[in-house]
């Protein structure tokens, strides 16, 4: 018979182990001394401390779940109530029950936290929903369709919630989005019309501009290129691939009139220049005929530098009032010494102006004899009255003497 203190084996070999409920029989030991039967059994019992072991540590420090650890428990406690094992299977059974309960533990510890996470996903996908919803009545076609994007990213990155709430949730998720894709293909799908309509325009505004870039009616053509600018603008853009054609094509046509009309009229006005330049020479040659002191060459000489004049041709539009008044210049005062010329020459006139001279001069002597009558009787006061009468007529006189000597007279 050999024993220690956790089991012994009788003289029969039988095997037992000594438990708190008693010694238990682990086996029978045939085949060899009881000392080799009692260390068999004690290997049986280290290798279920290794495993309770490892148990231990998995449960510590991964992420078994409380399904397989408590498989795991069951599977080794099976082994220790079976006493086929001598050591402190009660101990055994302690660690087992101890690990259990950290099992069981940790699993509410999970559930609460799974409960906490699925709160937070569920606030966070509701935020989510709210945003794309908003999102959907937005105006702002690309930044709404980017930001949806990464809404939907966002969406895959969170946990799931139980399937009802997620499944709510996510429909009024995908039916903003798709609200928003609606609306954004409806705003596409017309300003595609849009373009579409302003392309047709605008290929009518380049034929017409076309065709009158080889006019030379210079300002209705230019006119009515800045119609068809006005009109152009008015158009809209027509499709990417389109408008920049159409652009060069218009532009081109404008390009080519305009430049042809600038030729000319840099011809023209290099012309113009060289007429300005003659027609002041011929304003300073007139200006020589001033003053006037024999009409008749005066007459001769405007006449031939005016026939000079009129052979020359335009100059340019802010030169003209300034070379022409000097000309016109020349040419009031050589009227006006043919008027005063018909005047000094005119039998009627005077005749009119002597006889006015003649009757102001007898106005005249009259009231100074009246004057000298009435001092000569005292009457001052009638005197005075006369001689302002006086006053006036003498005013008369000289005037009508200064006309009949424009007359010679």
């Amino acid at each position: 018979m050999s024993s220690d203190p956790w089991g012994r084996v009788d003289e029969t070999g039988t095997v037992y182990v000594r438990t708190a409920d008693g010694e238990k029989i682990v086996g029978s030991w045939q085949a060899g001394s009881p000392d080799e039967a009692l260390a068999y059994f004690e290997r049986k019992y280290e290798g279920l401390v290794v495993e309770i072991g490892l148990l231990e540590r998995r449960v510590k420090t991964t992420d078994l779940s409380a399904k397989d650890a408590f498989a795991a428990i069951d599977h080794i406690r099976e082994q220790v109530d079976a006493h086929h094992a001598v050591g402190d299977l009660d101990a055994l059974r302690a660690r087992l029950d101890k690990l259990v309960e950290a099992v069981q533990a940790r699993r509410e510890e999970r559930k609460a936290q799974r409960a906490k996470q699925s709160d937070q996903a569920r606030h966070a996908k509701e935020a989510l929903v709210a945003e794309a919803e908003e999102l959907a009545q937005s105006d702002q076609w690309r930044a709404a369709g980017e930001r949806l994007r990464a809404l939907v990213d966002t969406w895959k990155g969170l946990p799931r919630l139980d399937r009802k709430s997620d499944d709510e949730l996510w429909h009024r998720f995908s039916h903003a989005r798709s609200a928003f894709s609606k609306r954004r293909k409806a705003h596409f799908a017309q300003l595609d019309a849009q373009r579409e309509e302003a392309r047709k325009t605008k290929e009518k505004l380049v034929a017409e501009a076309e065709a009158l870039s080889g006019s030379t009616d210079w300002g209705p053509t230019a006119a009515r290129y800045r119609e068809l600018m006005s009109e152009w603008k008015a158009a809209g853009r027509a499709q990417r691939e389109h408008e920049d054609d159409l652009w060069n094509r218009f532009r081109g046509a404008q390009d080519i009139f305009f430049a042809a009309r600038s030729s000319v009229f840099a011809e023209r006005d290099a012309e113009q220049a060289e007429n300005l330049k003659l027609k002041e020479e011929l304003a300073q040659e007139a200006e020589k005929i001033l003053p006037v002191t024999d009409l008749k060459a005066a007459r001769a000489a405007f006449r031939a530098i005016n026939e000079r004049w009129e052979a020359i041709g335009h100059v340019p539009r802010d030169a003209r009032p300034k070379v022409e008044g000097r000309m016109h210049a020349v040419e009031r005062a050589i009227q006006e010494s043919e008027e005063t010329e018909w005047r000094r020459t005119n039998p009627e006139a005077r005749a009119r102006a002597e006889g006015l001279t003649g009757q102001l001069q007898a106005a005249v002597d009259k009231l100074q004899g009246q004057i000298e009558a009435a001092r000569a009787q005292g009457n001052n006061a009638k005197a005075d009255k006369l001689q302002k009468e006086l006053e006036g007529r003498q005013a008369l006189l000289d005037q009508a003497l200064k006309g009949l000597q424009e007359f010679g007279g």
